[in-house]
């Protein structure tokens, strides 16, 4: 059963990979169409993708840095989060081309692997044929823990699948709407196997290479108790056109979206948020 769990989560993981050969035949139609720009400058907004590719042959590093709670208790003496126990992510993605990029990445928490994928599904057309842009996100994730915490080899892994719907309205506003699907092929009580959960994000740029970045995850499905809380980020964007600089709060702090849609426990509402960063350099080889 775990391995015929793992076969279908692997076929729903390429699946997309196939959708976006198809799609790509019917851009052709609309080659008078000039594309609009990117939504964002980034990859990523915050805690979420953005639909936001590098082109062809382009190397990006990024670096993802959550520190700990900042109002973690009266006895924390931890200095804002800053002394507190920090997550952080290292990835490399790779452009193979403008519509197709992938990656690799390792975090610290749970000593995860990652290895994603992400590819242009619809581009938004500055004639307006073509109002938004279609963008697929996924990932496979591996928990590189010691065996003895897992029954089967195959309990490792968890999935994500995510459909990114964006729209530069001007070249000062940009949002998003995303909604996604988890799965993870081994769970405890109360969560649950699969999970869906809905983003929203956006971008207002207020000089020409700072902006301010919101971001909001909200999970769909509920358990009977112990339901997940919300994500919530907001914070500024310094970019470049070979980097980006990203400061803000947020109360995620796993660097895992699949991870953030179940387990988050972290209440922003009730005061309770870290700081984070993320930096991105980009190298066209």
């Amino acid at each position: 059963m775990k391995l015929i769990q793992s076969i279908r989560l692997g076929v729903v993981f390429l699946f997309p990979l196939a959708l976006m050969a198809q799609v790509g035949d019917t851009t052709a139609v609309a080659a008078t169409s000039k594309l609009e720009r990117a939504a964002f400058e980034s990859t990523a907004i915050i805690e979420s993708q953005s639909n936001v590719l590098n082109t062809k042959g382009t190397l990006e590093l990024t670096m993802n840095h959550r520190f700990g709670i900042v109002n973690s208790g009266p006895q924390s003496n931890d200095f804002f989060g800053i002394w507190a126990p920090a997550n952080i992510r290292l990835a490399l993605n790779y452009a193979i081309s403008n519509r197709l990029n992938v990656g690799f990445g390792t975090i610290k928490d749970n000593r995860l692997q990652e290895f994603s994928l992400k590819g242009a599904v619809l581009r938004q057309t500055r004639d307006g044929k073509m109002p938004f842009s279609v963008t697929y996100y996924g990932n496979a994730q591996m928990d590189g823990r010691p065996s003895s915490l897992f029954l089967h080899p195959t309990d490792r892994w968890s999935f994500y699948n995510q459909l990114i719907f964006a729209r530069r309205f001007s070249r000062n506003l940009s949002l998003q709407i995303a909604p996604s699907f988890s799965h993870f092929n081994y769970v405890e009580a109360p969560v649950e196997n699969d999970a869906i959960a809905v983003e929203f994000g956006g971008r207002v740029k207020i000089t020409p290479t700072m902006a301010v970045l919101f971001d909001y995850n909200q999970p769909i499905t509920t358990y009977f108790k112990d339901n997940t809380k919300p994500g919530m980020g907001a914070g500024i964007e310094f970019s470049t056109g070979s980097h980006a600089f990203q400061l803000f709060i947020t109360n995620y702090k796993a660097l895992s979206p699949q991870q953030s849609v179940v387990a988050n426990k972290t209440d922003f509402f009730e005061g309770k948020y870290l700081i984070g960063f993320n930096i991105t350099r980009l190298w066209h080889l």
